[in-house]
C-alpha cells in the first residue's frame, strides 16, 4: 500500500469541503494545518445564521455588492482563519491548502495572521480572467511562500478502498 503525502490528503479534504458551499458562482474549500495536524477548515458561503444563497436565490445567487462581488460570501480562507481564531487556535506559522488561489483581500489577511505557506489548486486569475494572481503576487512579495499544488489527488481516496 502506498502512503499518500500530507499535501495530497489536505488538498483532497479542501476539494471535498468545497462541495459543502452554498455559493451559486464558485465552490471553494480550505484547510489550515500546523505540524502535520489540521487546525481548522472552511468553505465559502454566507455567515452562519444568514441566507444560503442556493436556497434563497437559486437561479442567480446572492445580490451583488457595489463592486460586483457576492454581498454575503465569506471566502473559504477567511472562514478557516476566523473559526481557528474564534476557538483560540493560533494560525501563526500555519500552512493553508485552498482550492482557489487567494484574492488580494484574503492575501492581506493571510499575511497579517502570520500564515507561512499557501498551497492552491486553481488560479483565481484564470477563473476571473485577470492578467495575474494579485493575491499570490502580494504573498510572494511579502515573504509568504505560495505554490500551485502539483500532487496527485487520485491516489488518496483510492488507497483505503483498494482502488
Amino acid at each position: 500500500m502506498t502512503r499518500p503525502k500530507f499535501d495530497d490528503i489536505y488538498m483532497e479534504l479542501a476539494v471535498n469541503l468545497a462541495r459543502r458551499s452554498h455559493c451559486i458562482k464558485r465552490h471553494v474549500g480550505a484547510v489550515l494545518t500546523k505540524d502535520t495536524r489540521i487546525i481548522s477548515i472552511g468553505y465559502n458561503g454566507p455567515p452562519s445564521g444568514t441566507h444560503n444563497c442556493d436556497e434563497e436565490w437559486p437561479g442567480e445567487g446572492c445580490p451583488r455588492d457595489s463592486k460586483g462581488g457576492c454581498s454575503l460570501a465569506i471566502h473559504a480562507e477567511q472562514n478557516a482563519i476566523l473559526y481557528a481564531v474564534k476557538n483560540k487556535t493560533s494560525v501563526e506559522g500555519a500552512d493553508l491548502y485552498v482550492t482557489l488561489s487567494p484574492c488580494l483581500a484574503c492575501a492581506r489577511i493571510i499575511y497579517s495572521m502570520g500564515i507561512k505557506k499557501v498551497i492552491y489548486l486553481h488560479s483565481y486569475a484564470e477563473y476571473k480572467g485577470l492578467a495575474n494572481d494579485e493575491g499570490v503576487d502580494f504573498l510572494n512579495k511579502f515573504g509568504v511562500e505560495c505554490v500551485k499544488y502539483d500532487g496527485d489527488l487520485s491516489q488518496v481516496a483510492h488507497t483505503i478502498l483498494g482502488g
